[in-house]
């Protein structure tokens, strides 16, 4: 099976159009004193220029809004395009097919919605089309027909992040993370002698 990949553009929570974000909010809370209180989150994140735009990175809030807008694109791309076999998280997306001029012709469509619905973007360099037996690089992970591995630049900072500040909590984290894929090779390389 085929695949397609895709990105919203780069620093994506910076790039939310917080007047798009807050009608899509009113399609779905009447409550006043809950839109004045969203309202007042979505407001404190200003950039320089003052534009309405972003949402704080790393608050729980703006996680739970980022899903909410892109759930219009969600639904776009099920209910508009009928895409079967899509995966998003945050603003990765995998769309998984047959067919490889099909996928030619979505990523114009994919462009047109994010631009005028969502006032978003397609990250000009992490869209492409490859087959799926060849590994699909999406969320840290290579993933195969049959088996999964960490992609090289999460290895490489995994080793880097444990040399520097080696923790328990750091190193049982790394280890659950590890256990989601074919890392045996790798899990045994990480030995509490190298790190302390």
């Amino acid at each position: 099976m085929g695949d397609v990949i895709g990105e919203v553009r780069r620093k994506f929570f910076a790039t939310i159009d917080q007047k798009v974000l807050t009608n899509i909010l009113k399609q779905y809370i009447a409550d006043e004193d809950t839109m004045w209180l969203l309202g007042r989150v979505i407001d404190s994140f200003q950039t320089g220029n003052n534009k309405k735009v972003g949402l704080p990175l790393g608050n729980v809030t703006s996680q739970l809004l980022i899903n909410i807008y892109m759930n219009e694109f969600d639904q776009f791309l099920k209910r508009n395009l009928k895409i079967r076999y899509y995966i998003r998280y945050a603003d990765d997306f995998l769309i998984l097919d047959t067919n490889k001029s099909y996928f030619s012709s979505l990523i114009p469509k994919i462009a047109e919605y994010l631009g005028n619905e969502l006032k978003l973007s397609l990250h000009p360099d992490k869209v492409y089309i490859k087959a799926f037996s060849s590994g699909v690089d999406f969320l840290g992970w290579v993933h195969f027909p049959h088996h999964r591995t960490l992609r090289s630049t999460a290895k490489r900072r995994m080793f880097r992040k444990l040399k520097q500040k080696y923790t328990n909590e750091t190193l049982a984290s790394y280890l659950g993370m590890l256990k989601h894929g074919n890392t045996y090779k790798l899990i045994k390389r990480i030995n509490v002698k190298n790190y302390q």
